[in-house]
């Protein structure tokens, strides 16, 4: 390879690069927090625990409720990757279901599932898309203009309404 030769980029890098660009364009990390904190709530409450030789069974009264709390805090963070425009319900909804699991799901997933929901909710209402890179002057744009001759032209006062500061009204109208 000599070194007029361009480099190419490899699948990884390509698919790295699309990745980045997809995550940047919806609420990402809001959705894998919420999608995250689904899990705990969902699975702990069926969960066996064992310490030593000694078992602990966490099945609780609420176990069907905690496995749908848990299930769609799941859907709200998948749908937030792929319908980024319910961003504010799916953080709200995502809210209530972790102050929800609090009674019903031992402490919301012993409070793994509730703070990761939590912190996911409150990133999906906070996100606002980006703004895409300006091109720096230089890099490729093209030169500035003249400025155009058909442009308004602030030196003449075409104003009627009295607001125009040199007349001396300052900006206000006179009442008589």
């Amino acid at each position: 390879m000599s070194a007029e030769t361009p480099a190419t980029r490899g699948r990884f890098t390509d698919w790295r690069l699309r990745f980045r660009a997809w995550r940047g364009d919806r609420p990402f990390w809001a959705g894998l927090f919420i999608l995250l904190g689904g899990f705990p709530i969902a699975y702990l409450p069926y969960a066996n625990l064992q310490l030593g030789h000694l078992t602990l069974a966490m099945a609780t009264t609420a176990g069907a409720g905690s496995l749908i709390i848990g299930v769609l805090l799941i859907v709200l963070g998948v749908s937030l990757w792929f319908q980024k425009h319910v961003k504010v319900f799916a953080g709200v909804a995502a809210i209530l279901l972790a102050l929800v699991s609090i009674p019903v799901s031992n402490l919301g997933g012993f409070g793994i599932g509730f703070l990761l929901a939590l912190i996911g909710g409150a990133m999906a209402i906070a996100w606002a898309p980006g703004v895409p890179p300006s091109t720096e002057p230089g890099m490729g744009t093209a030169p500035e203009a003249a400025p155009d001759s058909t442009a308004l032209d602030m030196s003449k006062s075409n104003d009627v309404s009295g607001t125009i500061t040199a007349n001396g009204a300052n900006g206000r109208h006179s009442a008589g």
